[in-house]
């Protein structure tokens, strides 16, 4: 099989649709999660996410990438004006409906409203989750940082609780995520089930004499 190169002038060159979805999926597999919030008058929100991301254990940490501002970005409002939200690992099952929050509806309009996406709430949490999520986690906002370079916020968030379904727990406190169908997300618009090949353990150093 042929190996393509593709240069950056190339790139600058292509349609905005073609350049969107080369770059969008040269990068590989990237996390697929529903942040749920709510306001301050306990309007809801539910969008769609790629970047959320891991960024510490011990402070629990999570980051994830807001676009630059430029237009209203309910869910960051929603964040910055309560604090807390809900990140939602997405199930193969929910994948066109989640897909569909990435649509532009005015603020006043729930996403779950127009979904079949369900709000639920959890042990006294103060937002919402996504019912039938297999792992929920409740954040709490922390910090930000602009992105000088294109303009995007990166959002940092710790971690109050976790939830997850109990058959995705192994004896050593792990999460296998294939067993809940967890999907990942292959671009903007393409989904994919991972499935688990194989666990190592710890990787150590071989000795130099062998």
């Amino acid at each position: 099989m042929s190996l393509i190169r593709i240069d950056r002038s190339e790139i600058q060159k292509m349609g905005r649709i073609e350049r969107l979805n080369l770059i969008n999926s040269c990068t590989g597999y990237k996390s697929a999660n529903l942040i749920a919030t709510i306001d301050n008058a306990g309007q809801t929100n539910v969008a769609i996410f790629s970047s959320v991301t891991h960024l510490g254990s011990d402070p629990a940490l999570i980051g994830f990438i807001l676009r630059p501002t430029t237009v209203p970005r309910h869910t960051y409002k929603n964040i910055k004006a309560y604090g807390y939200f809900s990140v939602n690992h997405i199930s193969a099952d929910q994948i066109a409906d989640a897909h569909h929050t990435s649509a532009n509806y005015p603020e006043d309009v729930s996403e779950f409203d127009m979904t079949n996406l369900e709000a639920v709430y959890h042990g006294g949490c103060p937002v919402p989750f996504v019912k039938g999520s297999p792992v929920k986690l409740l954040c709490k906002y922390v910090n930000e940082y602009l992105i000088a370079e294109n303009g995007c916020i990166h959002v940092i968030a710790s971690i109050e609780a976790v939830f997850y379904e109990e058959e995705l727990l192994t004896s050593d406190n792990w999460l296998q995520l294939d067993k809940g169908k967890v999907v990942a997300i292959n671009g903007l618009d393409g989904y994919a089930q991972p499935q688990l090949l194989e666990r190592f353990a710890y990787a150590r150093a071989k000795s130099t004499n062998d």
